[in-house]
């Protein structure tokens, strides 16, 4: 006795499924910190080396943000609350 396969239906669609990235962490300028503590801050939580930390904190303080990581959106929320409990002004928004 033989058995037929079974045919399983898939749905076509001519839709793209486009992940929810990219999402980014904004760090803002604030009257509080020290460059030297939000350097400190980068280095610590995100791993950043000193160059990039520098760089980053600069753009916080020059230019009154900086974009400080970037991935989906749950990530980017982590990465907020993680600022935040450092006690620096930190956002996150879908990346335009």
């Amino acid at each position: 006795m033989s058995v037929a396969p079974v045919e399983l239906d898939q749905p076509q669609s001519d839709e793209l499924i486009v992940p929810d990235v990219p999402w980014v962490t904004l760090v803002w300028n604030d009257p509080v910190n020290l460059m030297s503590y939000v350097t400190y801050v980068f280095q610590e939580y995100f791993g950043y080396d000193r160059a990039k930390s520098e760089k980053l904190m600069l753009d916080v303080h020059l230019e009154g943000r900086a974009v400080v990581s970037s991935g989906t959106r749950d990530e980017m929320e982590r990465d907020t609350e993680a600022l935040q409990g450092y006690g620096l002004w930190a956002t996150y928004q879908k990346d335009e």
